[in-house]
């Protein structure tokens, strides 16, 4: 179930997703101060390609809680934004009520991607 989920994802936007995050990580890794972000970025990538079955744990500590107070400053917030928005419109139908979820998942990451593990 969750491969037929995670192909209408990409067929509905999550490639574009994934290329966009993927985009900037590489922008951000061609400094040496952007790396982390970029780092960062390419954990939403993955994430972003194929959400149904990827598990976010979130964890860190006084570090993680520096770095993703300056994260949501500069950028997370509308980031976020843009993903609780989403999946506010998809949760307005039945059908959509997956993507949703999976939505709030990545606004989530979005928000504060440091310290999160994937698995």
């Amino acid at each position: 179930m969750k491969t037929i989920a995670n192909i209408i994802w990409i067929v509905l936007g999550g490639l574009e997703l994934a290329a966009a995050w993927a985009i900037v990580g590489v922008i951000l890794c061609i400094t040496i101060v952007g790396v982390p972000l970029g780092m960062q970025c390419f954990k939403a990538a993955a994430v972003s390609l194929t959400p149904f079955g990827h598990y976010v744990e979130y964890g860190g500590g006084a570090g993680s809680a520096v770095v993703n107070f300056f994260w949501i400053i500069l950028c997370g917030w509308w980031l976020a934004l843009g993903y609780v928005l989403a999946g506010i419109l998809n949760c307005i139908t039945i059908i959509g009520i997956p993507a949703g979820l999976q939505s709030f998942k990545m606004a989530k990451l979005a928000w504060a991607p440091f310290g999160a593990v994937i698995s």
